[in-house]
Parts: C-alpha cells; sequence; structure tokens
C-alpha cells in the first residue's frame, strides 16, 4: 500500500505540475495574446491612418484630373473656333482671287473682242479696196493696221 500511496502522490504531484505548468502557459499565453492584440491593434490605426492620407490624396488626384480635362476642352474648344476661322477665311481669301483673277480675265476678253472688231472693219475696208479698179488703190496709201497690244 506504500507504494500505491507513493505512486499516487506522484501521479498527484505530476497532475499538479502539469495543472501549474498549464496555468502558467495559459497566462504566459494571454499574455502574449494581449500584445499580439496590441500590435495588431497599433498596425491597424496606422494603416487607417494611412487609407485616409491615400484616400484624400486619391481626391486631391481627382480634382485636378477634373481641371485639367475642364481647361483641356476649353482648348479644343478654342482651337476648334480657330479653325473655323481660318477656314472661312481661306474660302473668302480663294474667292477673291477667283474674282480678281476672273474681272482681269473678263476685261482682257472686252479688249480682245473690241480690237478684233475694229481688224475686221479693216479687213472688210481693204477687201473693198481690192475690189476697185487698181487706179484707185494706187492713188489711195494703203492703211497700216495697228499692232496687238
Amino acid at each position: 500500500m506504500k507504494m500505491k500511496k507513493v505512486i499516487r502522490k506522484g501521479f498527484v504531484l505530476a497532475v499538479s505540475a502539469v495543472v501549474i505548468m498549464l496555468i502558467a502557459g495559459c497566462e504566459e499565453q494571454q499574455l502574449q495574446n494581449a500584445k499580439k492584440s496590441r500590435l495588431i491593434a497599433a498596425e491597424n490605426m496606422q494603416l487607417k491612418k494611412e487609407l485616409e492620407r491615400l484616400s484624400s490624396d486619391i481626391e486631391e488626384l481627382k480634382k485636378l484630373h477634373g481641371k485639367e480635362i475642364q481647361k483641356q476642352q476649353e482648348l479644343l474648344a478654342k482651337c476648334q473656333e480657330e479653325k473655323e476661322t481660318w477656314k472661312e477665311k481661306s474660302r473668302q481669301n480663294i474667292r477673291n482671287q477667283v474674282n480678281s483673277v476672273l474681272d482681269a480675265i473678263m476685261k482682257k476678253n472686252a479688249k480682245l473682242r473690241k480690237e478684233n472688231k475694229k481688224l475686221k472693219a479693216q479687213v472688210e475696208q481693204l477687201e473693198a479696196q481690192a475690189q476697185q479698179p487698181e487706179k484707185k488703190v494706187e492713188e489711195q496709201p494703203a492703211a497700216q493696221p495697228k499692232p496687238l497690244e
């Protein structure tokens, strides 16, 4: 029986030691868990701050982007207006040049018609003189045609 008592005491001591070790381990684990929780909470706070900062940066960039788009749209509208203005000026310039050339041609054409009419009259006069007797042709000096200008 003595042996049983010793075994029992040894067993109780072993179980007690294991229980004490478990309790000590749990407390240590709880301390480690508390430290981890504090570290995680601190990291979460830091990440939230960084997220807020990045969100504000994104908003700033969106505003800048919006302003730049607006600026580019205004510039595009201005360029399109200038393009239309230059296009219209070009058309008007072409019309003016065509009209100028056309006027010059019409004036030249009228002058040539007038000169042509004079030359036809001279030709008819010379033909009429050619049909008269030779004496009259000899007595009258031949009309000299005007040179073309």
